[in-house]
C-alpha cells in the first residue's frame, strides 16, 4: 500500500467510478458501478490489490487452472454440481480459452464465450449458467494469485430466450386422470406410478421433490412439508434452495390420491424408492400407451403453474417455492393454515372445471 496517490473519480456519462494507476510501466483502469462512496472504495480497492499483488503462475494454462477449480469444487460442493461445472467447462469454456495462458486472458475473451454460445441458440438459462461459472472460475484464479482480472461487465445478449416449455393440455389431463394402465412385457397392467404423475401435476412439485416425499412429511391436518429432494445421481439432498422448503395444504383430489396410495414395506417414500431416470422412463411409457402428448416430468410442474396462474401471485409463489417471505414454521399458525385451506379450495375448483 502507499503507491497510489490518486483516488477514483465519478464519471457521470459512464455512470461509474474510475481510477487509473500504473505499475512497472503498465497502466490499468479499475471501475465500480456501485453508487456513492461504496463504489469509490471498491474501485480504489481493486487498484490497490493490483498494485500490491505479486501474481504468481501467470504463465499457467487456463485448462490447468480449471482442473484445480474443479478439484476444489469436489470438496466444497455437491457431486451433481461438479458434473455440471465439468460439462460447462468442457463444452463451452475451455474450447475457446483452455490453451491460453492466464496472463493474456481479458474480459472480452470471456464475453466472446457467451456470445458464441448465444449464436448456437442456447437458452438464456444455459447462457446464465456459463456466465456464473466463468465468474466463479475467475474468482478462484484471483484467490490463487494467478490473475487480477475482474470480469464485472459480462452480459447476456438481449435476444437470448428461455427454452420454450410444453405443458399438458386439458384433453391430456383428462386422460391422465381417467386411465390407470400401462403395457409391461406385452401385458396390460396397472401403472404403480400413476399416483405420482397425478400428484405432481396437482401440486407443482419438482420431480426430485416428488420422489423425495416421505410419509412423515404429511401431517395429520393434511399439510405437506417439502424439505428434501432426489437429484440425478439418486442422492437425497435438502432441495434446490431455501425457498424450496415450503408447505401446502392437500386439495381434495390430492387427498384422495394419498389415501389410495399403499404404504410400501420398509419404504419411507410415498411414491416408492425410484430414480429420476426410472420415473421419466415410466412416465414416457404411460403417455405413449394412453395417447397423451408427452411432456417432461419437469414440465408437469410447468403444467401446474399454467393452470394455477390465476391464483393470487403470493399464493402461487408459496405453492411452488419461489417466495422469499414464506415462513415454513408459520403453517402451524391459525392464520397461515387458513390461507393454505383457501388456496387448496381454489385449486380444487380449477381442476374440477378442467376434469369434469
Amino acid at each position: 500500500m502507499g503507491r497510489r496517490t490518486n483516488t477514483a473519480m465519478w464519471y457521470e456519462k459512464q455512470n461509474r467510478w474510475k481510477i487509473n494507476v500504473q505499475k512497472d510501466g503498465v497502466r490499468r483502469s479499475f471501475y465500480s458501478s456501485k453508487p456513492g462512496r461504496t463504489g469509490q472504495r471498491e474501485a480504489n480497492r481493486k487498484a490497490d490489490e493490483w498494485l500490491d499483488d505479486n501474481v504468481i503462475s501467470s504463465s499457467v494454462r487456463i485448462s490447468k487452472l480449471y482442473e484445480e477449480y474443479l478439484e476444489e469444487k469436489k470438496i466444497t460442493t455437491s457431486k451433481s454440481n461438479c458434473i455440471k461445472l465439468e460439462s460447462l467447462g468442457r463444452n463451452y469454456i475451455l474450447p475457446h480459452i483452455g490453451n491460453l495462458k492466464i496472463s493474456v486472458l481479458t474480459e472480452q475473451k470471456l464475453q466472446n464465450i457467451i456470445n458464441l454460445a448465444y449464436k448456437k441458440e442456447l437458452s438464456r438459462k444455459t447462457l446464465m449458467n456459463i456466465k456464473s461459472t466463468i465468474t466463479e472460475f475467475i474468482k478462484f484464479c484471483r484467490k490463487s494469485n494467478a490473475t487480477t482480472l475482474y470480469p464485472e461487465y459480462l452480459t447476456i445478449p438481449k435476444g437470448a430466450a428461455y427454452k420454450k416449455k410444453k405443458i399438458l393440455q386439458p384433453d391430456d389431463l383428462k386422460r391422465l386422470f381417467k386411465y390407470d394402465n400401462i403395457v409391461m412385457n406385452g401385458t396390460e397392467t396397472y401403472d404403480e406410478c400413476v399416483p405420482a404423475y397425478r400428484f405432481q401435476v396437482l401440486n407443482g412439485l419438482r420431480p426430485g421433490e416428488l420422489l423425495g416425499l416421505q410419509w412423515s412429511d404429511i401431517d395429520p391436518s393434511d399439510i405437506v412439508h417439502i424439505s428434501r429432494s432426489r437429484n440425478a445421481l439418486n442422492e437425497i439432498t435438502s432441495g434446490k434452495n431455501e425457498n424450496a422448503k415450503r408447505s401446502f395444504k392437500l386439495t381434495k383430489l390430492s387427498k384422495d390420491i394419498i389415501k389410495a396410495t399403499p404404504h410400501r414395506e420398509n419404504c419411507p417414500y410415498v411414491f416408492g424408492d425410484m430414480t429420476l431416470d426410472f420415473y421419466r422412463y415410466r412416465w414416457k411409457k404411460y403417455c405413449d400407451y394412453n395417447n397423451i402428448n408427452y411432456v417432461s416430468p419437469y414440465e408437469l410442474r410447468h403444467t401446474f403453474i399454467s393452470i394455477a396462474k390465476n391464483l393470487p401471485q403470493g399464493d402461487l409463489k408459496t405453492l411452488i417455492g419461489h417466495s422469499d417471505s414464506m415462513d415454513t414454521l408459520g403453517v402451524y399458525g391459525h392464520e397461515v393454515d387458513g390461507e393454505l385451506i383457501n388456496i387448496a379450495n381454489s385449486l380444487d375448483t380449477i381442476f374440477d372445471n378442467i376434469l369434469k
